[in-house]
């Protein structure tokens, strides 16, 4: 132990320790700040040309769904149902997209804060 001098083994002195506990708290600021962005995003799929609309945020909670007029058939509720799940669908794709370029780059940092 002749040359041991303590610290926290290879961090260096507590100047570097300080540096890293402040690059984590504005990461973990930014990574709040992208996950508010997400709640508060509103990202509209549609199918069906417009007749079904489905609008969520960025985390993908359903906000609200449009069905027109138009895409009710009593004789063929199975079409409404295809526009819908394709609406949904395509909401939850852009919903991804947003989320990747928000958290993408912060990796499983995400989850940690």
């Amino acid at each position: 132990m002749a040359g041991y001098k303590g610290g926290f083994g290879g961090f260096g002195g507590n100047a570097q320790m300080q540096q890293l506990m402040r690059q984590a708290q504005k990461m973990q600021e930014e990574i709040a700040k992208a996950q508010e962005e997400l709640e508060e995003a509103e990202i509209e799929g549609e199918s069906g040309g417009g007749l079904v609309k489905v609008v969520v945020n960025g985390k993908k909670v359903v906000s609200s769904i449009t069905i027109s007029p138009n895409a009710v058939d009593p004789d063929d509720m199975e079409m409404l149902e295809d526009l819908i799940v394709a609406a949904l669908n395509a909401a939850y794709e852009l919903a991804d997209q947003m989320y990747n370029e928000k958290m993408g780059k912060y990796g499983n940092a995400g989850g940690m804060f």
